[in-house]
């Protein structure tokens, strides 16, 4: 009898640890579902800022809404970066802004992202996209008046019903869209990142850190020559500049890779590859202001 009370007792208490168990893991999933329903969604080009200021520092959801509702649309991508970054620039005068676009900035894999932010938990996290507004805000700082691609290279997917693999056929429809509708653009930049563990994808130099780039040329295309000339052009210019900074130029062809990588559409498309997934924001705006530079005197030689 007293066997049969205390396995009741016992029962009883199984069940009341299992209803209090299910309660707060119900609870736990109600509110995870809240605070995402109500996280910011942000675009790399208007937050930028947030993502690259390590001064800046929120803890408060709240203080972070009000912060962003107040600086939405009034955001330049790179003004809080508290470092001159105009050292880094091509010294020479800066000219207006051309009347027409000719550089054209877009990524092919636009969810390739950094390490994760400070602001990971409002939905703010670096990718690979940040890049386009950090090297359009230079550019144009220079004349270069810059296009940055905003489509989604995901819904050009699903609209075909294609696999993440048709991601090149995906930004080929945005890239022939944009030179109909800027007939001047001259120069593509494909901007990815790379899939190799920090130690592959860092150099330390002048007592600063960079994410190492890596320039990509396929060879699968019969024009292929005049785009490995422009983009070697670059990557002596960064190793004259930034020794060691780039990995060199990557040729791909064969079995198992895409070899062409749009690279056929212009003797001016660049693939270029900025740190890795484990790279901090702070590395890779140090890796791509040091782009930005040897990009523009290449062209500059180019153009003359």
């Amino acid at each position: 009898m007293k066997r049969r009370v205390k396995t009741k007792r016992k029962n009883k208490y199984k069940k009341k640890i299992i209803f209090i168990c299910t309660m707060l893991f119900i609870g736990l999933f109600l509110s995870y579902k809240k605070i995402s329903s109500s996280d910011i969604k942000i675009k790399n080009n208007k937050f930028i800022n947030l993502l690259i200021d390590n001064t800046i520092n929120i803890n408060n959801k709240h203080v972070l809404k009000e912060l962003l509702n107040e600086t939405k649309d009034k955001i330049n991508p790179i003004n809080t970066i508290k470092q001159d970054y105009s050292k880094y620039l091509v010294q020479e005068e800066i000219k207006e802004n051309n009347t027409k676009p000719i550089i054209y900035i877009y990524n092919t894999h636009q969810s390739e992202e950094y390490l994760p932010s400070d602001y990971i938990e409002f939905s703010i996290n670096p990718t690979v996209v940040m890049n386009d507004y950090i090297l359009k805000d230079i550019f144009e700082k220079k004349g270069l008046e810059t296009i940055v691609e905003d489509k989604s290279i995901s819904d050009i997917l699903k609209e075909h019903n294609w696999k993440y693999s048709n991601s090149y056929q995906a930004s080929r429809i945005l890239l022939e869209t944009a030179k109909k509708d800027y007939p001047t653009l001259k120069y593509y930049i494909d901007v990815h990142r790379d899939s190799l563990p920090k130690d592959k994808t860092t150099v330390e130099f002048n007592n600063k850190s960079y994410a190492k780039i890596l320039f990509i040329v396929g060879l699968e295309n019969k024009n292929y020559q005049a785009n490995l000339t422009f983009t070697e052009q670059i990557h002596q210019k960064i190793e004259e500049h930034y020794p060691n900074l780039s990995k060199g130029i990557y040729k791909k062809s064969g079995i198992g890779v895409n070899g062409i990588y749009n690279q056929d559409f212009s003797p001016y498309t660049i693939l270029i590859e900025i740190g890795g997934y484990e790279n901090t924001t702070v590395e890779v705006l140090n890796s791509t202001l040091a782009f930005a530079e040897c990009f523009m005197e290449a062209i500059n030689e180019t153009n003359n």
